[in-house]
């Protein structure tokens, strides 16, 4: 239906030519603007009520007592359901370590939270389809699990500042109650949230990757990020890093880039690094963690995103 709304203004009522870049361009916006716009609503309002089932002090108690591992594993699959970005996902990992949540399972969900959300997965399900979507939604949470395994192992709670331990969390004991219809308002008035939040950016990010699609040369592309170069994945976490967007921003740019050859490990570091390692995120993190945790934090993320890279361009 996208496409074929796409096809009939660009091709039959403004008459352009096709494979001509302006074309190429109208076409790629008036098919992937709508397209996400609708995809947002509609997935968007149904994760919104699996969110009321998990409430930070459910997250809290499900989390902690948790064994190393088992924990992990938890931890990084309710970051997929629980997806809250940096900002907010901090003051939660500040309760959930006075909570008693041990380091490593906190640092599980701090890093699948933010780069594992409902757009990350909504868009790359649109604009990619299921495979990639879930290759990026696995590589996620294996990049989360073993990030906080080693972080658990290398025992540095005495890196995170002490005054986290010292914090109360209110409403410590006790959790809201959602009626039906108190789930029903809720996910409207957060779908609308959402897309107040990501409309813009949607329209700027598929403006960008619609230029992209129409009038960057594959041969650039390839020459620079393709196959060819084998440092290419760690090319495009260096680049990603000191970039600071959401998913709904990056991904349709990272579409672009990929249809002109961009490998799809290339495409999945580059993406992972602007959602999951930023450095508004880094200035944030900071107040609650040690250089040296932070260091260790920043750099064992980077590493897995980078491996991951590497693995997902041999696979496919």
């Amino acid at each position: 239906m996208f496409k074929w709304f796409a096809d009939l203004i660009t091709y039959d009522l403004l008459r352009l030519p096709r494979g001509a870049h302006l074309s190429e361009s109208l076409n790629f916006i008036l098919y992937d603007v709508p397209k996400i716009y609708f995809l947002l609503l509609v997935i968007v309002f149904f994760v919104a009520i699996i969110r009321t089932f998990l409430p930070p002090e459910r997250i809290r108690k499900m989390l902690s007592r948790k064994k190393e591992f088992v924990g992990n594993i938890l931890a990084a699959g309710l970051g997929v359901f629980t997806p809250f970005c940096t900002c907010s996902a901090i003051p939660l990992f500040i309760g959930m370590l006075e909570s008693g949540v041990p380091l490593g399972v906190t640092m599980s969900f701090l890093i699948a939270s933010p780069m594992i959300n409902e757009v990350a997965l909504i868009l790359l399900w649109g604009l990619f389809g299921w495979r990639v979507a879930v290759t990026y939604i696995l590589s996620g949470m294996l990049i989360a699990i073993i990030a906080g395994l080693i972080i658990g192992r290398l025992k540095m709670e005495s890196y995170v500042e002490q005054f986290v331990f010292k914090v109360k969390q209110a409403n410590q004991n006790g959790e809201t109650k959602f009626s039906w219809n108190d789930r029903l308002v809720y996910a409207v008035g957060y779908t609308i949230e959402i897309f107040q939040q990501v409309w813009l950016y949607v329209l700027l990010g598929v403006g960008l990757g619609a230029l992209i699609h129409g009038y960057v040369p594959v041969e650039f592309v390839t020459k620079y990020a393709g196959n060819a170069n084998p440092f290419a994945v760690i090319i495009a976490v260096v680049i990603g890093v000191p970039l600071y967007s959401n998913a709904a921003g990056t991904i349709p740019v990272v579409q672009a880039l990929f249809s002109k050859g961009l490998a799809l490990g290339t495409t999945l570091a580059f993406m992972m690094a602007v959602t999951g390692l930023s450095l508004p995120e880094f200035i944030i993190l900071r107040k609650v963690l040690k250089p040296r945790l932070l260091l260790t934090f920043f750099g064992t993320v980077a590493l897995g995103i980078i491996l991951t890279g590497y693995f997902f361009n041999l696979v496919f």
